[in-house]
């Protein structure tokens, strides 16, 4: 099953990483604590199924495995204008939700017919799953200055994913270190020149709500994800 799993990389996902699915015990603290905050600004969706949030097997019934993906979202393209609001680089191209949601559920396929009867369920920032709290648990990486997680290897320019399985498997250790040090060039690179201390109330209470013609005509930096329907003529 490891070897299996291990094995399906290919298709298309950097790094692979193996949690046992259990309460988050910390997590669920520091949740509750950053709710109670109201840092989760206009998201309210953050303050519901707080309790499927922190445990998995809630989620997913039978759930004893969370398997941990890291899927590279780099790209070449690069925007023209340079007076335009900066779109980030993860929204070039067709809906990352999409895309990944068809290779999870290709990765799935292919464990089922590998290993037999299997039961689970596929996410990609879509539901309830602390995803940067597995990921670290799988030992993919660590959380940097920025709130992302950051692999030793390839950076941050990634995707998370996860698998929720109802069998077990060899897991890996968590990723304990904090590569970061007095490394601040994140900070530095920001288009918005965040401010670490007020950095997760900030990012929290700046969504963004209206037409793209609304969001665009305000004075904005940069936008972080901008879903854009057109009118056909």
């Amino acid at each position: 099953r490891q070897m299996c799993i291990r094995d399906r990389i290919k298709e298309g996902f950097s790094f692979c990483g193996l949690s046992r699915a259990v309460f988050l015990d910390e997590e669920a603290r520091r949740l509750e604590k950053w709710l109670n905050k109201s840092y989760n600004g206009e998201m309210g969706y953050m303050a519901r199924n707080f309790d499927k949030r922190v445990d998995p097997r809630l989620l997913v019934p039978g759930a004893k495995s969370v398997i941990s993906l890291l899927y590279n979202y780099y790209t070449e393209a690069r925007q023209i204008d340079s007076k335009a609001p900066k779109i980030s680089s993860y929204a070039h191209g067709e809906d990352y939700h999409f895309v990944i949601k068809r290779k999870l559920k290709e990765l799935f396929k292919g464990i089922q017919n590998k290993i037999g009867q299997v039961e689970g369920r596929v996410f990609v920032d879509s539901a309830p799953v602390l995803d940067k709290a597995w990921a670290t648990r799988s030992g993919l990486g660590w959380i940097g200055k920025h709130t992302n997680l950051i692999n030793d290897k390839i950076g941050s320019w990634f995707f998370l994913a996860e698998i929720l399985v109802d069998f077990e498997l060899e897991y890996n250790k968590p990723f304990s270190k904090d590569l970061c040090g007095t490394c601040t060039r994140c900070i530095e690179a920001c288009p918005t020149a965040i401010d670490i201390p007020n950095f997760i109330r900030k990012i929290s209470t700046g969504n963004l709500k209206g037409s793209a013609k609304d969001i665009l005509s305000q004075n904005i930096m940069a936008v972080s994800y901008t879903h854009l329907t057109l009118p056909t003529k």
